[in-house]
């Protein structure tokens, strides 16, 4: 049976231009973040993940599945930075906050590159384009290192009220 440790609960005071959570444990076996945010981007925006400090933006690649930039789903991908998930903007709905569950398998293992898996919804009470979405993300970033840094920085600033929880899982 897997066990869910609890490594971090942040909610945002104020607004902030970044979330890192720093020094992670290597004693499990998977990270799972989830997050609720809400960014000061007028429309739906978005978020890039940087690991263990490397801003080396070649470093990371992803790959994209979305719905919400238009009526047809679409795919993207990239070589350069790892944008994996969208978020609610302040012309949406109020008090409305986009919702993901990033995970990150063998974190600590030092023999293969860190691969990253991303789920999220933009929520908004509407269908006109470019203000809400759903997004499923791979991603990979190109080092053996052990994850013990995630940052992420949105496109524009997190809101108060954004909340990002960090778990540990073992057993899974």
């Amino acid at each position: 049976m897997a066990v869910w440790n609890v490594i971090e609960h942040d909610e945002l005071g104020a607004s902030a231009a970044t979330w890192t959570e720093s020094s992670i444990s290597a004693s499990y076996d998977h990270l799972c973040l989830k997050m609720s945010m809400r960014t000061d981007n007028g429309d739906r925006g978005y978020w890039l993940i940087e690991l263990s400090g490397d801003t080396t933006a070649g470093n990371y690649s992803w790959t994209q599945l979305y719905s919400g930039v238009t009526a047809t789903p679409s795919a993207d991908r990239a070589t350069s930075g790892c944008a994996l998930s969208w978020t609610t903007g302040v012309d949406a709905t109020a008090d409305t906050f986009a919702s993901a569950i990033l995970w990150i398998p063998n974190y600590a293992n030092t023999s293969h590159y860190k691969q990253m898996v991303c789920r999220s919804g933009a929520e908004n009470a509407t269908t006109t384009n470019n203000e809400w979405g759903l997004m499923v993300a791979a991603g990979l970033w190109a080092s053996t290192a052990a994850v013990d840094q995630i940052t992420l920085t949105p496109d524009a600033d997190f809101l108060q009220y954004s909340t990002f929880t960090l778990y540990g899982i073992n057993g899974a």
